[in-house]
């Protein structure tokens, strides 16, 4: 017998599920390959500009770490004997520059005294926490929360010593100089507050006559970089402002030593 039954749609049989048509593959697989391509090149094209952003901004602000720590005990020996009696250097001021892939640059320290470097800032920082803690170890006031507290100054004053430099850069239409050449200079007073203290320690009179002498030193050292340096880059023609920020540069460092030196921590007892 013939059975009606299966043929009717829908009953007994399985019905298959509608194709899409020759045009909706085609307009589908374009789409997929468009979006894919063009989402691909969108991002390469934001990774890549990002990219050369971020060098291009390390390079202008951050320098080359490496070049900093590029020193000798020549080196070491000669740029405290500068840090310290900035009055005997009878040698120029200026950075030696050298061609380097078409165009100049300055001389790593190893190869020129008048170049910063980090090695004397941290070395001279982390001596200063070490004498200050000593120091209130002689006084019967050590204690782990004071060290901490003296390492959080010493971090903030030198913080103050490069925003002091960079500000004046920047009051002077100039700014351009590697933020690591500012934290170079700044770094070098932790030197001549590295004596002051170990004079407090040996013989505590000694701290009132070396302090001063610290802070005309770094005094006449910032004024010489900046002017002969730093400067040179500024395309200010108000010398008088030039002579003024320099003099306002050598005073501030007798507010700053004197805070930075003065490791008790009374409050903390």
């Amino acid at each position: 017998m013939y059975n009606n039954v299966g043929s009717q749609p829908g009953v007994g049989m399985p019905t298959a599920s509608p194709q899409p048509g020759p045009f909706g593959n085609t307009l589908y697989g374009a789409s997929s390959g468009l979006i894919r391509g063009g989402l691909g090149a969108y991002g390469e094209k934001i990774l890549g500009s990002s990219s050369e952003y971020v060098q291009s901004n390390i390079s202008r602000y951050f320098s080359d770490p490496q070049y900093y720590f590029q020193v000798n005990d020549q080196y070491v020996r000669n740029k405290l004997k500068v840090v310290l009696f900035p009055f005997l250097h009878r040698g120029h001021w200026t950075r030696i520059t050298e061609p380097v892939g078409g165009r100049l640059s300055y001389k790593p320290p190893i190869y020129d005294i008048n170049a910063p470097d980090l090695y004397i800032p941290f070395m001279a920082f982390g001596t200063y926490v070490v004498l200050a803690g000593f120091s209130l170890g002689l006084q019967g006031k050590f204690s782990p929360e004071a060290l901490n507290w003296l390492f959080i100054k010493g971090l903030l004053g030198w913080f103050m010593q490069v925003a002091l430099l960079k500000v004046s850069l920047l009051s002077l239409g100039g700014g351009e100089a590697p933020l690591l050449d500012m934290v170079a200079y700044g770094g070098y007073a932790f030197t001549g507050l590295c004596l002051a203290v170990l004079g407090r320690i040996i013989f505590s009179y000694s701290y009132y006559f070396l302090m001063p002498w610290t802070c005309i030193c770094m005094g006449v050292f910032l004024v010489k970089t900046m002017k002969r340096v730093l400067f040179a880059e500024v395309r200010s023609s108000d010398t008088s402002k030039h002579h003024y920020l320099l003099i306002f540069i050598a005073l501030a460092q007798f507010p700053l030593f004197t805070w930075l030196g003065n490791v008790t921590v009374n409050w903390l007892i």
